[in-house]
């Protein structure tokens, strides 16, 4: 038996723990954003979670975040993305709403389709960097694995650590798990829509966003 490399794993497996726990807007050590102002533009970055598959476009958790925080919040998502094309399309959409705050919420449809962790890492590192590097706030949201009793892969928790920005890894498991919550089995409907938009608000609030 590979005792090291076992041991490796469970550090790596409690170091994502402990990173969730701090980033996923349940305590006080959420990394803090610059306060938007009312006119401030946010973009929901995303697949079909963003585009709101399975409710009504004002039941989609960018509308309703929009007036929970009150500012103006684009439903920047498309149905069945993976982070390779979102990494591909990132640009343009920064260049056309030029949004002061950007929430990412991709990674599912990787998962759907198999790809390597690694692989779907590495293009939402990418996907954040350039956001970044456009001195444009992030936040990250965790998609959990298409198992059950899955919770979001350790590498979300890991990504927000690196880049120091709030992250929400926590609310899609409980809107997935709950049926008066779902859609169908990937997608939630309006009620849990609303479910994920309430805990984006509040860790924007955490944050000092709003």
């Amino acid at each position: 038996m590979d005792t090291r490399g076992s041991f490796t794993k469970l550090a790596r497996w409690l170091l994502a723990g402990l990173l969730a726990a701090a980033l996923a807007g349940c305590g006080d050590k959420v990394p803090q954003l610059p306060r938007l102002a009312p006119a401030d533009v946010i973009v929901a970055f995303g697949d079909s979670l963003t585009y709101g598959t399975g409710a009504k476009e004002e039941e989609s958790y960018p509308a309703v975040l929009s007036q929970l925080v009150s500012r103006t919040v684009v439903r920047a998502g498309v149905p069945g993305e993976v982070t390779a094309r979102g990494l591909a399309r990132l640009p343009g959409v920064l260049d056309e709403h030029r949004p002061r705050l950007v929430i990412v919420c991709l990674g599912g449809n990787d998962m759907l389709r198999k790809v390597r962790d690694a692989e779907i890492a590495s293009n939402l590192r990418r996907i954040v960097r350039i956001i970044k590097e456009r001195g444009i706030a992030v936040v990250i949201v965790g998609v959990p694995r298409p198992a059950l009793l899955s919770g979001a892969p350790e590498f979300y928790a890991e990504i927000a650590g690196e880049f120091g920005i709030p992250y929400e890894g926590s609310v899609m498991k409980s809107v997935l798990y709950a049926p008066d919550m779902k859609f169908d089995p990937i997608h939630p409907n309006a009620k849990g829509y609303r479910r994920m938009a309430e805990a984006i608000a509040e860790l924007l609030r955490k944050a000092g966003a709003v």
